[in-house]
């Protein structure tokens, strides 16, 4: 990925297993025009969700009225109501009807930051309500196309965050999930020097080795 602005994530992209995608988020920058003003924000948390057999994805009960999403291509937004307060948005990965998403939990804002810090009270955006807060993003989003720019919601590539700057662990708010499930390490964070590089738009080291690091 090259940093700047450029095209969306092709459909390509996302036709992949969530768990590379939740990896491969880090760095990209999420994109959103809202009321004729860019906001944008280097992707720095993420969760995977892998299916009906994970029982800390939404798909565990099947396709519904509010999983269908889940369900279908590739690249599309799925944006979920929670807590009777909060949007959150997660990314569609792999084959139709095979439902799995990436959950988008923390950007760095980068185009907009007065705007989304108004939205935000001056508060952060490191966690998922406050990103879609941040950047008006509600039930009207969900099963937008992230692969195009008309409906005003994208990915675009970012700067690559090299291995040694990423942290893995266990999903936040699974607390009630059983075994396995709970524990697995689907949950991707970079380092604020990561962020703070993709914000300065600064190149970077194409090189990708190494492995990642296991939250503590």
């Amino acid at each position: 990925m090259s940093a700047g602005r450029g095209k969306p994530l092709p459909r390509a992209f996302y036709d992949r297993s969530a768990l590379i995608v939740a990896r491969e988020l880090l760095g990209a920058r999420l994109v959103r025009m809202a009321e004729g003003i860019r906001l944008s924000g280097t992707i720095i948390e993420t969760e995977a969700y892998l299916g009906e057999e994970d029982l800390g994805c939404h798909a565990k009960a099947g396709r519904t009225a509010r999983t269908r999403t889940l369900y279908g291509p590739p690249g599309h937004a799925y944006v979920y109501f929670t807590y009777g307060m909060h949007w959150l948005l997660n990314a569609v990965t792999g084959a139709i009807d095979s439902p799995a998403a990436v959950l988008i939990r923390a950007i760095q804002p980068v185009e907009g930051i007065d705007e989304m810090s108004a939205r935000r009270a001056g508060r952060g955006t490191d966690g998922p309500a406050k990103v879609t807060q941040a950047m008006q993003i509600g039930g009207a989003e969900n099963g937008i196309d992230l692969t195009g720019k008309d409906a005003g919601l994208w990915i675009e590539p970012g700067v690559p965050v090299h291995a040694r700057r990423v942290k893995t662990g266990p999903r936040i708010g699974l607390d009630n999930v059983p075994e396995p499930w709970r524990s697995m390490p689907w949950r991707f964070l970079a380092s604020v020097e990561t962020a703070r590089r993709a914000r300065a738009r600064r190149p970077a080291s194409k090189d990708g080795g190494g492995q990642p690091r296991r939250m503590q």
